[in-house]
Parts: structure tokens; C-alpha cells; sequence
């Protein structure tokens, strides 16, 4: 991988890491809902200049519909369980959940789309499950953040986080069934206005009645612009240069750059227990998404 790829590579880690903490800082302010209604109504803002690239805007128009829906599926309903997550449970344990998003959409495909997968790969789904359900049940990986009020809010904190996941893996299998062929920068600037548009009503109902710091405000401007606009772009740059399957190996950084953060900035506690879950969960999600195969026997 070229050095500029991998400077890349790692920037886009880095970015997606932080939406965690960035999501905490805005969700204690403003509110589950508004956090993801304000995310996505200014990433949709902010890549609204993407409409001027050949070929942008004649994709969007040609499947207007689609591109709008994909986009509360991929990101207007993900980001506002997220959003709650972070309010209930570490950045920490949320980004390791969120690292299940390859593993929950292998699934998602091998039902809906009946993309069977191999002995190895099924393997990998079997692993990945196993890795979630310890650590959902696993009490030492629950890590409580400042203000939680029990563990139960923490295993439904923990269950938003995987109907999230789950929520991606129906978008990746929608958008190859339908969105095939359609400009990368349609669907990425398209999704986000649709997300924005499907979540217009619940962020004005729910928006928050006491005054909203600067802090907050400069969170939720941080996450909309690198983490989820530049962010985009960066993926689908990854994508062209190196393929899906590299691009897909980004899910294993994120969660390192997320349990920095949140060590650093929130004084988290990471527990052995997480750390072994988490490897679990990597090692099932590589061999579910076929990025480590089965050597192929070679004759003299």
C-alpha cells in the first residue's frame, strides 16, 4: 500500500475514532435525537459543493428516492442510537460494538441477498457472535459512564449500539441491490440530506429547552465536518484506490483511536475484559468479511 494511501488510511481511522467523543460532548448537551439531527443537517451542508462534480447531481436526480432513504437507514437512525450509546456506556465500548458493523452486514447479505457464505466465512459469523454476546453479558466490560443510572440502561445502551450495526448492514445490502453504479459523492451528499430531512421533525420536538454551550455546538460542528464529511470522502477515495476490501480494514483501527480518546479525554476505564472481546469480535469480523481466506494448496 502506497504511503499516501496508508497516511490516508490512518487520517480516516482517526477521524471515524473521534465521532465517539465528539457524540458524548454534544449528546450531554443536546439530546440523543437532536445530536444526530443537527450531525447530518450540517454534514449535509457542508457537502452540498459535491453537486458540482460531473456526474453528481445527474446520479442523484436519477434515483432521488433511494439515495434519500439509504440515508436515514445508513445515518439519520444509526447516529441517533449512537448518540444515545455514548450517553449510557464508554465511547470505548460503543466503538468496539460499532467494529461489528462488517459482521452484521456479511449477515444482512447472506439473508436478504443470498450471498451464501463459505465454511470459513460462516466460521467468522459464528466467532463474531460469540464475541458480542460476551461481551454484552460479560459485567466487567460494561464500564459505565459519569451519570449512568444502572447497568440496564447500560444493556440497552448496548443494544441500540447492535440495532445500529444491524441498521448499516441493511444499507450496504440496499444500496448494492439498487444503488449500483450511482456517482459515490451522490449517494454520500444525497444520503446525508435524506437523514437530515427524515430527522427535521424529531430534533425540533426535541430540542432542548436550556441554552446550548459553545463547547457542544463546536462538537457537533467537528463531527458533522470531519467525521462525517470528510470522512465520506475519504472512504470512497480509499475505495477507488485500493478496492472495498482494504477500505473495509479501517473498521479494526477505529476502536484503538476511540479507546485513546476516551482515555485521554473522558479518563475512561478499559478493561481487560473489553480488550479481549474486541479481538474476539476482529478476529470473526476478518474471517466473516473474507479478509483472511484459507491458503489455497499449491502442487509441484
Amino acid at each position: 500500500m502506497p504511503l499516501s494511501l496508508i497516511g490516508e488510511f490512518l487520517l480516516l481511522a482517526a477521524l471515524w475514532g473521534s465521532s465517539f467523543l465528539f457524540m458524548r460532548l454534544g449528546a450531554a448537551e443536546f439530546g440523543a435525537l437532536p445530536t444526530a439531527g443537527v450531525r447530518v443537517a450540517l454534514a449535509a451542508l457542508f457537502l452540498l459543493p459535491v453537486f458540482f462534480v460531473s456526474g453528481v447531481w445527474a446520479g442523484f436526480r436519477q434515483r432521488m428516492g433511494k439515495i434519500l432513504f439509504v440515508g436515514l437507514l445508513n445515518s439519520g437512525i444509526p447516529f441517533a442510537l449512537f448518540a444515545f450509546a455514548v450517553m449510557h456506556i464508554s465511547t470505548g465500548l460503543t466503538s468496539i460494538l460499532n467494529a461489528t458493523v462488517p459482521l452484521t452486514g456479511a449477515a444482512v447479505a447472506w439473508v436478504w441477498l443470498k450471498d451464501r457464505p463459505d465454511a470459513m466465512r460462516s466460521a467468522g459469523l459464528a466467532i463474531g457472535f460469540v464475541g458480542v454476546c460476551l461481551l454484552v453479558i460479560g459485567k466487567s466490560g460494561f464500564s459505565l459512564a459519569p451519570g449512568a443510572a444502572s447497568s440496564g440502561e447500560a444493556l440497552l445502551a448496548m443494544l441500540a449500539c447492535l440495532l445500529a450495526t444491524a441498521c448499516y448492514g441493511l444499507a450496504a445490502s440496499f444500496t448494492k441491490r439498487y444503488l449500483t453504479g450511482v456517482h459515490p459523492l451522490a449517494t454520500a451528499s444525497g444520503s446525508q440530506i435524506g437523514a437530515a430531512l427524515g430527522l427535521a421533525l424529531p430534533t425540533w420536538w426535541l430540542w432542548p429547552a436550556q441554552t446550548v454551550s459553545t463547547g457542544a455546538w463546536s462538537a457537533m460542528v467537528a463531527v458533522a465536518l470531519l467525521c462525517t464529511s470528510l470522512a465520506y470522502i475519504l472512504f470512497f477515495r480509499i475505495i477507488a484506490k485500493a478496492g472495498p476490501s482494504k477500505a473495509l480494514t479501517v473498521t479494526f483501527l477505529v476502536p484503538v483511536f476511540a479507546l485513546f480518546y476516551g482515555r485521554l479525554f473522558l479518563n475512561e476505564h478499559i478493561t481487560p475484559w473489553m480488550i479481549g472481546c474486541g479481538l474476539v469480535i476482529m478476529v470473526g469480523t476478518s474471517l466473516s468479511t473474507g479478509l483472511v481466506k484459507r491458503p489455497v494448496a499449491r502442487t509441484a
